[in-house]
């Protein structure tokens, strides 16, 4: 009786394993790369940074729309001197008054800035335009982590890939060994030939390593990049068809002023131009009219009291060099202008030399394809003349080699291409 309890017991251990086997298998998420662009645009630190940015931006946007209220400010002091600050003779020698050895002083002052040579105007504007810079800054960070995510997705799908090759060879290479192992237990052929088959599958077994390796780095490097942990998967199959590099071809440029590095380049002049603005308000006159509460007892007696009052500031002194400091700053527009039209001709430069090198990867895949099927059929055909003879086991055992590089050659190939798609839609601001 003990003895079935035990086995019993032992039952429900192993289906019990296994369900929990069958349960974390089944909790791995399969992920698409739009899955893991999602989840890097989220959890990535470059883009909490960003946020991070247009946030402070926002914080300085509202500081500056502050400047337009009333200045308030209140100021108290308290003193106790040694002797009166003021002495009065009643009767010479006789009769000495000491008055003001101690006190009290205070009041509330609000000013109200009425012109200040733009200065409040044109600070607010930059304000707003470093918003904006922020948020288009935002935009370029995510394309980054989006072209680094997708650069992480198809190095793991070529290593799968590869893996898949590698079987494919193993599986060859397999059922020569057993066919030359007959050979040469029947003495057709000599052992010598054994051994280079040996040799050939202790090769695609380090090749194995290799790639197993290779896979687990890169799944740590992209989880640790999309901002999760590695219990998960993701769809590993190449696209069957190759699509044309045609299908995303535009005038490059009608689509310059679209992209952000345009758009970037636009605002550094319009930032330029108002710090040469503000630059001349700050030696422009400013007035402001004001109202405060003062309050003292020096006499030894309150005194409160109320008052209107205006000011008028001019920087007389500041003219004479505050004329260079403007000058300086319109050659800052001045070189601002020059650095966005040459670096609108390089973006220019830069869209044609992306799309050369999606035409070229294009075709690349395309003779890589040639080459597989090429390959494929050099296998095919090597493998009849070697059952009949007529070739020798190392060109059986090259064809092989040369099949697992074509197919090893499309797969680097083909998502070289899919990252060079990815640049050039980002280029040409899509």
């Amino acid at each position: 009786m003990r003895k079935k309890e035990m086995i019993k017991r032992w039952i429900y251990g192993i289906v019990g394993s296994l369900v929990l086997c069958v349960g974390t298998v089944s909790a791995q998420r399969t992920l698409s790369l739009e899955e893991c662009r999602e989840m890097a645009l989220e959890n990535n630190a470059k883009m909490k940074n960003a946020r991070l940015d247009v946030e402070e931006a926002r914080e300085g946007k509202k500081e500056a729309f502050t400047k337009y209220f009333p200045n308030v400010s209140a100021v108290g002091t308290a003193f106790k001197a040694n002797h009166g600050m003021m002495d009065m003779s009643v009767i010479p020698g006789l009769l000495e008054l000491s008055m003001m050895d101690d006190g009290l002083l205070g009041g509330v002052t609000a000013i109200q800035p009425v012109f200040a040579g733009g200065q409040i105007v044109n600070g607010n504007k930059l304000a707003d335009l470093a918003l904006e810079v922020s948020r288009y800054q935002m935009r370029q960070s995510e394309d980054e982590v989006a072209l680094t995510v997708e650069r992480y997705y198809w190095q793991w799908i070529s290593l799968h890939e590869k893996l898949r090759t590698i079987e494919i060879v193993e599986s060859l290479v397999g059922s020569l060994y057993k066919d030359v192992e007959v050979a040469v237990g029947a003495g057709v052929t000599t052992r010598n030939d054994l051994l280079q088959v040996q040799l050939k599958k202790n090769g695609v077994a380090s090749d194995r390593l290799r790639v197993e390796n290779g896979l687990r780095l890169s799944k740590m490097v992209l989880a640790q990049y999309i901002g999760i942990g590695d219990d998960f998967e993701i769809d590993f199959t190449l696209p069957a068809e190759v699509p044309s590099p045609e299908l995303y071809r535009v005038s490059h440029e009608e689509a310059l002023p679209t992209t952000l590095s345009y758009k970037l380049l636009e605002k550094n002049v319009e930032a330029a131009r108002l710090q040469q603005k503000l630059k001349v308000g700050q030696y422009l006159p400013t007035v402001g009219i004001g109202a405060g509460y003062m309050y003292h007892n020096l006499l030894d007696k309150d005194r409160p009291f109320g008052m209107v009052f205006a000011t008028v500031a001019i920087p007389i002194s500041d003219w004479w060099g505050g004329s260079h400091a403007i000058r300086k700053q319109k050659l800052q527009v001045k070189a601002a202008e020059y650095s966005r039209q040459n670096a609108n001709e390089l973006l220019l430069v830069q869209m044609r030399k992306l799309w050369n090198e999606l035409e070229e990867s294009y075709k690349q895949v395309k003779l890589s394809e040639e080459s597989i099927a090429t390959a494929e059929e050099n296998v095919r055909l090597n493998t009849d003349y070697y059952k009949a003879g007529t070739v020798t086991l190392s060109d059986l055992l090259d064809a092989q080699s040369l099949l697992q590089q074509s197919r090893d050659q499309y797969t680097g190939d083909y998502t070289a291409y899919l990252i060079k798609r990815t640049e050039y839609l980002q280029a040409t601001g899509r």
